[in-house]
């Protein structure tokens, strides 16, 4: 057949193609919308798990679509169940919790079947070369916007930015300080960057990098936050394709941390999992920039100065200025690239509190976008542009939605309203595959970005800040106001986030209080109504348990150091102040200090004056410090007061290397899928042994018991993933 398919007209191919793919979908609304018994539908349910399993594993694009066209049938089959088939329309309560509950689902379905469109297809897209003559090579003006943060914060992307492998007289580098600080001023008088201030602070960052577009003239404009530091290689991987595409508006990198942010600390995982953000910037990305939708990011991103022009500059509406100006070069017919190779790192959040803030103004600020941009309507974008833009913004508003999953089996246990009014085995037998075939695509497809049921968690822990803002976003776009995310912190000793933390254990008391009343109902209520409670229990301990790996997250863990260590295993020596010269491997640095590893074994006291030895390319670096302990082959290095030069050549040694970031998660865990979904559920209840450890003197003896109780059962489940790096594990839990 594939043979004559190849033989036959273009003509004959393309009614053929239709042909088959009417068929397709024929049988496909077939299995949608057919009704089936109990046997009809366990016989389908294993068909298609069955060929799920056969192909998860098979190697090639093909089992990833295969993977999908499941889910999207199954997933559309339980969804078109739920609205032909559950609802109690004689009974109010029943129909209105039931409604509830169904417009939750009704959104999940639509993210989920939005992240496949988008993400099925990543790109890969790959540098384009650059002329070899550097005459030809545009001008380019980089910014660093910066407000409140310390100078600390800002100097290592300064120094990084000088090192970026770009002709001098096309390259001008400028501090563009809302601050108007002084030492500021001194500092890009010192270093010889530009340093640019503004009358009044209006539109915060966006009006920050307007008022700069009044000053600077160059082709292209770089930007990077102040904490981003940038790698040499920077322009030389992103500039090629502005000059191959004359419309092209925005080349974009990922955003890389070298520090953790408070899910990677305060659990243990940093490094060993991915983090929030590495699905948007590992895979989202690279799918957007399949339908010529990649995103503006505000950092780590090259712009063309004429496309900026055209639309007036950086949007200033929202708070969410860099997707809002992506968008609107997209509707005026510019076009844009992502590359996903990290091209520089900075500074996570410290605290959860300082993250919930971060998230929920990128929540109000893509809320504000659907209100009064929405991309779905009006002019100059595709389907694809739209269906990518529209779920991005949709994505913040999952808040409602999993407040509602977090206390849907509550409506039965305390008020005995059906919100799903079916037998509870047709209720197993039509949410199961929809939940497995979900997670088997969504493991192959997002599993080395963002492993399987952390996003439960991720949600969990914003559910409840981002519902309200997004919510009043959308009824009036104008509230709401730009905040600067808090970096360089430091927690000086362990500590439970009590403020942040109280609407988790509000959600986990009343999910408790519905446990104990399915006791009640499975003591004294009627007998056909046990199976309902069963299910209702196993949803509320499960609701439980995803609360409580929230709780763990707002148990904060220690970070006493200014300058974050940086792993490493790069070329290195140490020389003695006896001329002895001894070579090893630099296993970690800051700007503070360094790790080394020797192959002999030094008797050296602490505060021995030794000189850190760095190569970058063929030039060889000293930098001057004392040891801060000397531990068999293992030396630490503080460095001592270092000269303005020798700064910049230790970011330049280390930060600004072209591969500093290439192998940032060579140590990740593999994605296992039931391997993360037993630790997920370990991690809830270590958050509870958390939550005890930390209460208040006055009622922990009562608490007591119940954190034995806690302990014999977590000696059941896998430990919590721990990292073995000592700078941000927490101390041993008590099980």
């Amino acid at each position: 057949a594939e043979a004559g398919l190849r033989r036959s007209s273009p003509a004959g191919r393309r009614a053929a193609l239709v042909l088959a793919g009417g068929l397709a979908l024929v049988l496909a609304l077939l299995c949608i919308t057919e009704p089936f018994g109990y046997l009809a539908q366990v016989v389908f349910v294993l068909l298609l798990w069955s060929l799920a399993m056969l192909v998860r594993r098979l190697p090639g694009r093909f089992p990833v679509l295969l993977l999908v066209m499941l889910s999207v049938i199954v997933s559309c089959r339980y969804l078109w169940w739920r609205y032909t088939a559950t609802l109690n329309w004689s009974h109010s309560l029943d129909l209105i919790c039931g409604l509830v509950l169904l417009a939750a689902e009704t959104y999940s379905w639509l993210i989920l079947m939005l992240g496949y469109a988008q993400t099925c297809w990543p790109l890969h897209r790959q540098p384009a070369q650059l002329p070899a003559d550097p005459s030809l090579w545009p001008r380019v003006d980089l910014l660093i916007p910066t407000y409140n943060e310390d100078l600390a914060v800002v100097r290592n992307t300064v120094y990084a930015a000088l090192a970026l492998d770009w002709p001098a007289d096309k390259l001008r580098i400028y501090l563009l300080d809302d601050g108007k600080r002084e030492s500021f001023r001194r500092f890009a008088e010192e270093v010889g960057v530009g340093y640019l201030i503004r009358p009044d602070n209006r539109h915060a960052k966006a009006g920050n990098l307007n008022h700069a577009l009044r000053h600077i003239d160059s082709e292209l404009v770089a930007i990077f936050d102040c904490d981003h530091v940038p790698v040499r290689s920077f322009l030389q991987l992103t500039v090629g394709w502005f000059l191959l595409d004359p419309k092209l508006a925005l080349v974009q990198t990922p955003h890389r941390f070298f520090s953790p942010d408070p899910f990677e600390r305060n659990l243990g995982v940093f490094r060993r999992r991915p983090n929030e953000g590495e699905l948007f910037y590992g895979l989202v990305q690279d799918g957007n920039d399949l339908w010529n939708a990649a995103f503006f990011c505000g950092s780590c991103a090259v712009l063309r100065r004429a496309a900026l022009d055209a639309i007036g500059g950086f949007a200033v509406e929202t708070v969410t200025e860099d997707a809002h100006t992506a968008l609107r070069l997209h509707r005026h017919g510019w076009s844009s690239a992502y590359l996903r190779i990290p091209q520089a790192a900075g500074l996570a959040t410290e605290s959860l509190s300082a993250h919930i803030a971060q998230r929920v103004r990128w929540a109000r600020g893509m809320a504000q976008i659907f209100r009064i941009d929405n991309p779905l309507f009006g002019r100059g974008l595709n389907l694809f542009q739209r269906l990518c833009y529209a779920n991005a913004m949709l994505h913040f508003l999952a808040g409602l939605p999993r407040l509602v999953f977090l206390t849907a089996p509550l409506a039965f246990l305390l008020l005995h309203a059906y919100i799903i009014y079916a037998p509870a085995a047709m209720i197993v037998l039509q949410v199961l595959p929809h939940m497995v075939h979900a997670s088997l695509a969504n493991s192959r497809m997002q599993g080395a970005y963002r492993h399987s049921f952390w996003g439960e968690v991720y949600e969990t822990v914003l559910a409840w800040y981002i519902a309200w803002p997004t919510t009043l976003a959308l009824i009036d776009p104008s509230k709401g106001k730009f905040n600067v995310t808090v970096k360089g912190g430091m927690m000086a000793k362990d500590q439970f986030d009590w403020r942040t933390a109280w609407p988790y254990l509000a959600l986990a008391a009343i999910n408790f209080l519905g446990l104990g009343f399915a006791a009640w109902r499975l003591g004294y209520g009627p007998a056909n109504e046990r199976a309902t409670v069963l299910v209702s229990a196993l949803w509320v301990t499960y609701n439980l348990l995803i609360i409580g790996a929230a709780v763990a997250v707002a148990a904060e863990v220690r970070q006493i150091r200014q300058n974050h260590r940086v792993p490493a295993r790069l070329p290195a020596a140490l020389r003695l102040a006896d001329g002895r010269l001894f070579s090893g491997v630099l296993l970690d640095y800051s700007s503070g200090g360094a790790g080394i590893e020797l192959p002999l074994e030094l008797q050296l006291k602490a505060e021995t004056p030794v000189w850190l030895l760095l190569h970058r390319g063929t030039r060889e670096f000293a930098f001057a410090g004392r040891l801060t302990h000397c531990l068999g082959q293992h030396l630490g290095i503080r460095f001592d007061e270092l000269s303005r030069q020798q700064q910049i050549d230790l970011v330049q040694c280390t930060f600004a290397r072209a591969d500093a970031w290439l192998d940032w998660y060579r140590e990740q865990d593999e994605e296992r899928l039931l391997g993360n979904f037993l630790d997920v559920l370990s991690l809830g209840l270590h958050g509870y042994v958390r939550l005890v450890e930390h209460a208040p003197q006055p009622i922990r003896p009562l608490l007591e018991r119940l954190l034995r109780s806690l302990r014999w059962c977590a000696s059941f489940l896998p430990r919590a993933p721990r990292t073995s790096n000592q700078q941000f594990s927490s101390r041993a839990l008590p099980v």
